[in-house]
């Protein structure tokens, strides 16, 4: 199974890029004429064992910091273009770069940040054991309105029951989602909280 998702993604990630690159490129301008940013947002993550790896995405929120140096929440640094660009999930395009890389899949646990690594409790290390996907279950399950341990539930649940069909599954789920614009941002907050560890 494994062999084949990764001709699976490795043939749909080349023909979306394709079909896609002329949409990264005026996205990354529109931001960049709009406000004079770089147009891409470059960041470690934690892929499959945890080890990091570069993820690609168009930014979506401004570099803005406050009087001490530290950057602003991101409810105030999110742009209007920004949050257009989140609800059609155009930022996560160049992502199909990490796919072609080998780092990401189509479908799997979201890449967290590094310094998650040491807050996961032995359960919820076991997302870590696949690649991470530009989506997975728990974004068809809610995305950003569920809880981290709900998120995580459905994470170890896909690892657990993997499968072509269950990533069928999925893809057809997250482009209903996208039309629908559903769990864009979790409740209250511009984006979702920072996980800080198993809530007790």
């Amino acid at each position: 199974m494994f062999q084949l998702k990764r001709w699976i993604d490795i043939y749909f990630a080349t023909v979306l890029l394709i079909l896609t690159g002329p949409i990264i490129l005026i996205g990354g301008t529109i931001f960049y004429v709009l406000y004079k940013e770089k147009p891409f947002y470059i960041s470690q993550r934690a892929g499959k064992e945890g080890y990091p790896f570069t993820i690609y995405k168009l930014k979506s929120m401004r570099t803005q910091y406050d009087r001490d140096g530290q950057l602003l929440p991101d409810a105030e640094r999110l742009t209007k273009y920004g949050s257009l660009i989140r609800k059609l999930s155009i930022d996560e395009l160049p992502q199909l770069l990490n796919i072609l890389k080998g780092e990401m899949s189509f479908i799997g646990p979201r890449p967290l940040l590094l310094e998650y690594n040491a807050l996961y409790t032995e359960e919820q290390r076991k997302r870590l054991t696949v690649l991470p996907g530009i989506t997975g279950l728990a974004q068809v399950k809610g995305r950003n309105s569920l809880s981290w341990e709900e998120k995580f539930i459905f994470d170890c649940h896909y690892v657990y029951h993997q499968s072509l069909l269950l990533d069928l599954k999925i893809a057809i789920l997250t482009i209903y989602k996208v039309v629908q614009r559903d769990g864009i941002s979790q409740e209250s907050q511009a984006t979702m909280s920072k996980f800080t560890g198993l809530t007790p």
